[in-house]
């Protein structure tokens, strides 16, 4: 498969979908071709998910800056970290970084299709970023920067957090940290 990102540049994107519930305009990595698939609920477990070492330390960072400003930290939610996780993978796997998937599901669509029915409100940032050691960190860093990301982290509406990372094989990271209060 080719694409249309550099493989040796390190890179960072990102967007963020407003508390608001409204798309984010965004262009997507690459352009692809690919089948529509029904949308089929995805069956949550009660088991809790427990963050990986990306995951954990973008978390931690993110209860850091929430902290910093006064604010409490948010509680992991294993139901939004499986969804967050699916939606990263889906972005390396077809070629795109966008809150829409290429299909046209949105945040609250697959929210939804992770089986969370009821919610108050949403929100969600997404990174992509290849060569850096500490992705994570990196991936909040940045959020910070940004006056959309750094509203979505330090929303007093949000009280619950998780974030969903994958790995390419070619090293390049995919975040979806998402926001909920149910």
């Amino acid at each position: 498969m080719s694409r249309l990102i550099p493989l040796t540049a390190l890179i960072l994107v990102i967007f963020s979908q407003s508390a608001l519930g409204q798309e984010a305009i965004s262009r997507p990595v690459a352009r692809l071709i690919t089948s529509i698939t029904p949308v089929t609920k995805v069956s949550m477990t009660s088991a809790p998910v427990e963050p990986n070492e990306i995951e954990r330390r973008a978390f931690d960072q993110t209860n850091a800056a929430r902290i910093q400003h006064g604010l409490p930290p948010f509680a992991w939610d294993s139901d939004v970290c499986r969804m967050a996780r699916i939606h990263s993978e889906k972005m390396s796997r077809q070629g795109f970084l966008s809150h829409v998937t290429p299909d046209g599901l949105g945040l609250r669509d697959r929210i939804r299709a992770a089986g969370i029915e009821k919610f108050i409100v949403l929100g969600e940032n997404i990174a992509y970023n290849q060569g850096y050691d500490d992705p994570g960190a990196f991936a909040v860093e940045r959020w910070m920067l940004s006056f959309k990301h750094r509203a979505n982290i330090l929303s007093p509406e949000f009280r619950a957090m998780a974030i969903g990372s994958f790995v390419a094989p070619d090293g390049s990271v995919y975040l979806t940290q998402t926001f909920i209060t149910r």
